[in-house]
């Protein structure tokens, strides 16, 4: 399963982390130095969450944005199960 959000897209990106050393010249030095630059993830909060998709419930990956935002419709608890409009909303 790629990292990826179903719902918005979301995956990682990257970017870099930089290392300085050195005085600033304000205080006295010749200035700040870059002496490490490495190469690091930037990660989206995606959760393993269980939503109904095309009317299954599916095990998908989906950013907290997602979840937060509505776009993520959970399945009914089976204690309760379904009733008849349900089934047909669930289907359309």
């Amino acid at each position: 399963m790629p990292y990826v959000c179903h719902f918005t897209g979301k995956k990682s990106s990257f970017g870099k982390q930089r290392t300085y050393r050195g005085q600033k010249i304000q205080k006295g030095g010749f200035g700040l130095k870059p002496t490490g630059i490495t190469r690091r993830k930037f990660r989206p909060n995606l959760q393993k969450v269980t939503a109904v998709v095309d009317g299954v419930p599916t095990r998908i990956l989906a950013s907290a944005k997602a979840i937060k935002s509505g776009l993520v419709v959970k399945p009914l608890s089976r204690k309760i199960g379904y009733t008849r409009p349900m089934k047909s909303a669930g289907k359309a």
